[in-house]
């Protein structure tokens, strides 16, 4: 391998290191406190727990029509 080839594929594994290294870390239990807390200020707008009003709701049963 020669030295020019050898630097070029030295860089490529240094280069996402320096990226890693410019990361900011959150510990986990900071970032699942802040996940809490957002579900928990966010839980009135969510359909998933407050149930979707049936005017709003794209998935309610159609009606059925039927002709006597």
């Amino acid at each position: 391998m020669s030295g020019s080839s050898s630097v070029t594929a030295m860089k490529k594994v240094v280069q996402p290191l320096w990226l890693e290294a410019g990361l900011n870390c959150v510990k986990v239990s900071q970032a699942a406190a802040d996940l809490k807390q957002f579900c928990l200020q966010n839980a009135q707008h969510d359909p998933l727990l407050t149930g979707a009003s049936s005017s709003t709701n794209p998935f309610r049963p159609q009606k059925v029509c039927s002709f006597l």
